[in-house]
């Protein structure tokens, strides 16, 4: 089960409207560069495979969520992002947790990625096996985003900071990755039958 072209090229248009008006007045440019890089880089690829190796529906749909996350992000600067500060009030937050959001979301979508080219490549055998390295592989592209972010900082000093959005707090880096997992984790969980069945029809 594949998206039709046109859903396709209706997603990409929305999705690149959304980048032009994410960087008309950024919060902080270089913020913006370094956020809304994986879109740039993402959605030619996606184009670029779609022929030789079209993905499921579901998948197509959570990336453009979670690009549509990275961009709010680019704009606002994660530690700014309006939704943010209305889930912190909501919920009698000391800090805006959007970032938090951001990072289940890169445990959510890579973890639906890797499973679907696991599974359809036969690189992985047994359930369980393939769990185990969904949650591997989203866990190592979580703890290489936080070396590029202190490579970041160690290259742009202060002006990183809006890029690493840690809002004081020291655990920030721990943080990050646990969320990663629990996205992973909640993914893997909620979204596996549904997934086969995607998958399923798409090989068939």
């Amino acid at each position: 089960m594949t998206v039709p072209p046109k859903a396709l090229v209706a997603a990409s248009v929305a999705l690149v409207a959304l980048l032009v008006l994410s960087g008309v007045n950024p919060y902080d440019r270089t913020t913006w560069v370094l956020e809304v890089f994986p879109v740039v880089i993402a959605l030619p690829v996606l184009w670029l495979t779609y022929r030789r190796f079209p993905l499921t529906t579901l998948l197509y749909a959570c990336i453009f969520v979670h690009a549509s996350v990275l961009l709010m992000g680019g704009a606002y600067s994660y530690a700014r992002v309006p939704l943010g500060f209305e889930i912190a009030g909501a919920l009698d937050l000391e800090r805006n947790p959007y970032d938090r959001i951001g990072h289940f979301f890169q445990g959510f979508v890579p973890a639906l990625v890797a499973r679907e080219i696991l599974i359809r490549g036969a690189y992985v055998h047994g359930r369980k096996m393939l769990v185990f390295v969904v949650v591997c592989i989203v866990l190592a592209i979580s703890a290489s985003y936080e070396l590029l972010e202190w490579a970041s900082a160690l290259a742009l000093g202060q002006g990183a900071d809006e890029f690493l959005g840690t809002q004081g707090d020291p655990w920030d880096t721990q943080e990050d990755m646990f969320c990663a997992l629990i996205g992973a984790v909640t993914a893997l969980a909620l979204l596996s039958p549904f997934h086969d069945r995607q998958l399923r029809k798409l090989q068939a």
